[in-house]
């Protein structure tokens, strides 16, 4: 792996078994992660969107082993996560953190927010006594909070507030690495902002890398340096912020920037509307994962499974429809459907 990469997936699954009751034992297996493989240099914001359900959030606790992979290579700093042994798993926790969704589910209300965030520095022994707390303050007043607030619970604050404790936590050991699991969702618009915000400065000061997670283009697009677009536990399309888009090539790309509102009434674009709900990972359909509804769908669609290609540079899509059709129509290289 380059240096210039911090993190590197090759082929990650996460696989969960479907059982139907005590005795009747495994009825299949739903795929919520299948075969990922991406990159993320040090220093950026990789941008990870898609729909709910379609595996975002199982990618990113898997690469931090919050949920075991079943199958696949994850490294970071070089090094084989999966081979670890337990102690030297928790060494490397130092190194990458994660903000949660829910900004108070993720907090133990019973504990004050100055317990909260030492919380870290404590089961790694960074620092104790004093320095503790002078480290803590220090940390509150980074995010915006007043140190005098550390004696507080989690209930006495807002949902911006609460969010803002939960980035003190994971930036308290100085990681390299920060996953973001849609850490603006549940917060209003103008409080989304601040929060956006806060997390490029910290970005800027300490020069971490983040996997942002997002099911909201704008967000995306005003975060990330290179963005992936997921899709039913695969990705679907990487590319720089830029260049996907303004020359997004899948179709389900294509359908999520057109549902993105545009601020001037005078601007037309053309709506894409996708036909039915995504499909079940328990029961993937065959082929192309989706071709039940993609509007520009054609027959081979439905039987040739697409492989993630590099179109142009630093830009990838798993479609056949981006690569040149043969006379027999069907993609060069590819078996005509039987």
């Amino acid at each position: 792996m380059s240096d210039d990469f911090l993190l590197e997936t090759r082929g990650l699954t996460v696989h969960f078994p479907v059982r139907g009751g005590f005795f009747s034992g495994k009825r299949g297996t739903v795929r919520a992660v299948d075969g990922v493989s991406l990159r993320v240099k040090r220093g950026e914001t990789f941008g990870l969107v898609g729909e709910s359900g379609c595996g975002k959030t199982t990618l990113g606790r898997s690469i931090l082993r919050l949920i075991e992979p079943t199958d696949g290579e994850l490294l970071f700093e070089g090094s084989d996560m999966r081979a670890l042994r337990p102690a030297q798993m928790r060494a490397l926790r130092r190194k990458m953190q994660i903000i949660f969704q829910d900004p108070y589910s993720s907090l133990n209300p019973r504990m004050t927010v100055g317990r909260i965030i030492a919380e870290p520095l404590q089961i790694h022994a960074v620092c104790k006594g004093g320095e503790l707390w002078e480290r803590v303050a220090a940390l509150m007043a980074q995010v915006g909070l007043r140190p005098e607030q550390m004696r507080r619970y989690p209930h006495e604050f807002s949902g911006g507030q609460r969010q803002r404790i939960g980035i003190a936590r994971a930036i308290a050991l100085n990681p390299s690495f920060i996953v973001g699991d849609e850490p603006v969702s549940a917060l209003d618009v103008s409080v989304q902002a601040q929060v956006l915000n806060l997390l490029t400065d910290l970005k800027a000061r300490y020069g971490m890398a983040y996997f942002f997670i997002s099911h909201d283009l704008s967000v995306i697009r005003h975060m990330s340096d290179r963005v992936a677009v997921m899709y039913l536990g695969k990705i679907v399309e990487e590319a720089t912020c830029g260049e996907l888009f303004e020359n997004p090539l899948h179709p389900y790309t294509k359908a999520l920037l057109a549902a993105l509102p545009v601020p001037d009434p005078r601007t037309r674009r053309k709506t894409i509307v996708l036909q039915g709900d995504l499909p079940s990972p328990a029961n993937p359909p065959p082929g192309c994962p989706f071709h039940t509804r993609c509007p520009e769908a054609r027959d081979f669609c439905r039987r040739i499974v697409p492989a993630l290609k590099t179109i142009s540079p630093g830009h990838t899509a798993s479609c056949l429809l981006v690569e040149p059709i043969s006379s027999e129509g069907t993609p060069e290289g590819r078996t005509p459907p039987g």
